[in-house]
């Protein structure tokens, strides 16, 4: 575990080798599973407001479901997520050319709102608990995207620095650099290690 400003980041961000291949996927990750993409309570009322400019990019039943019950759902645990057709897929999933793709992301790439996704979905599948004093950096490993981990392996890029982006929305430039410079003390020791087996 490794300790940065007020978080602590696993190993596993380091170690596990990924990159999103949609061609194979098809955007799985957007209609599997049984809660809908965690929101922090700030969100909530971000997707509220822009509701009505991300509706021309929605299906009928996601806008059936969120005029109906709201744009959030809750988990078996009682933690915010986006609202979910029939307890499954995201009531913001559109398909497009046969894959599942995000209609506040779409709004947002035709400059239509500030407000790209929910931060969980940018940062998927590393998963964020809060605790009291620090957030816990997490990878989530799911069955789902074996092909995102053989597209990784085959690029040799590790998950932390294929979200760099989201990492960088989320807690900053400089606490992103903090993060390489970790994986690069790692690295070494690593690379020294095997040497010295050699």
């Amino acid at each position: 575990m490794i300790p940065i400003d007020n978080t602590i980041v696993s190993d596993n961000l380091f170690e596990n080798l990924f990159v999103c291949n949609l061609s194979e996927c098809k955007g799985i990750c957007c209609i599997e599973g049984e809660a809908g993409a965690p929101l922090e309570e700030e969100e909530v009322s971000i997707i509220q407001d822009i509701f009505e400019k991300v509706k021309p990019y929605m299906t009928k039943r996601g806008i059936e479901e969120i005029v109906k019950n709201g744009v959030f759902s809750y988990d078996e645990n009682g933690e915010l997520g986006t609202a979910l057709i029939n307890g499954k897929e995201c009531a913001f999933v559109y398909i497009e050319s046969g894959i599942s793709k995000c209609s506040i992301e779409k709004a947002y790439k035709e400059k239509k709102i500030n407000f790209q996704k929910p931060i969980s979905c940018h940062l998927f599948p590393v998963r964020i608990k809060k605790y009291k004093k620090y957030d816990a950096v997490n990878f989530e490993k799911w069955h789902i995207c074996k092909s995102a981990h053989a597209h990784g392996k085959k690029l040799n890029i590790p998950v932390f620095k294929f979200l760099k982006k989201p990492l960088i929305r989320k807690y900053g430039k400089e606490w992103f650099e903090e993060l390489e410079k970790e994986f690069e003390k790692i690295k070494i020791a690593t690379d020294s290690q095997i040497n010295l087996r050699i």
